[in-house]
């Protein structure tokens, strides 16, 4: 299936749970989504299982949907397609497209062990800077088994305030590439409605601010304080 298709199936599909992520912060669950023949596996978060936060408002779904739509709207496949649903089991949340992996594999042994994926990688630092992602762990970072890199976990991005925190300092300083650029440069003058919507104003304001910053620097940036890390690092 193409994104399109995968899409289509995970709004169309019917939900039923597998089970419970146990090792996530906010509730997820593990659910099948059945159409016809067509078959996934998908990833579920309810907005009735976020924990509250002093710094995000309720609903972190909307953003894991924003940051595949940005994602679509760069062109770089780097987000599972995620749909919102508000007939799923515990209520309204996100539906994120299931990538079969080994989850032994992650940012830092891509980073050692597989260096034909570091400019996949340089390309998700930029996306991360872009969309203000205050919690890339290595273990966001995926390797399905056709060898494709993926990233999830996005329902803490697009805060006004630029708070990058993410392990992906490896390429700091290094230039972007300017096909990266190019597909970044729309983004300063104007965010797609699809995004907007599922964001406040002053989150769509300082998105565009940060694509255009990043195209006046031309590098990804450099962590001086030491301190824009997430924990746990995996």
């Amino acid at each position: 299936m193409n994104a399109a298709e995968r899409e289509a199936l995970l709004d169309e599909g019917t939900i039923g749970l597998v089970g419970r992520v146990v090792d996530s912060s906010n509730a997820t669950f593990v659910v099948e989504v059945t159409r016809g023949d067509d078959y996934t596996w998908a990833i579920y978060k309810p907005e009735s299982g976020e924990r509250p936060l002093w710094d995000f408002d309720p609903g972190l779904y909307k953003r894991e949907r924003a940051a595949y739509l940005l994602d679509s709207a760069l062109g770089w496949g780097l987000v599972p397609p995620t749909v919102i649903r508000a007939d799923a089991p515990l209520g309204i949340g996100s539906l994120q497209w299931f990538i079969e992996c080994d989850p032994a594999v992650h940012y830092f042994t891509l980073l050692r062990q597989a260096p034909e994926t570091h400019d996949r990688l340089r390309r998700l630092a930029a996306f991360d800077v872009v969309s203000n992602n205050t919690d890339r762990k290595g273990g966001h970072v995926l390797r399905d088994e056709a060898g494709d890199i993926w990233a999830i976990d996005h329902g803490l991005c697009f805060a006004a305030g630029f708070k990058l925190r993410t392990v992906i300092w490896d390429f700091a300083g290094d230039a972007v590439d300017p096909e990266v650029l190019a597909d970044i440069a729309p983004l300063a003058d104007a965010v797609p409605d699809e995004i907007a919507e599922l964001l406040d104003e002053r989150e769509v304001r300082a998105l565009r601010r940060r694509a255009q910053r990043l195209l006046d620097a031309g590098i990804l940036p450099i962590d001086t304080t030491g301190r824009a890390w997430p924990w746990p690092l995996v």
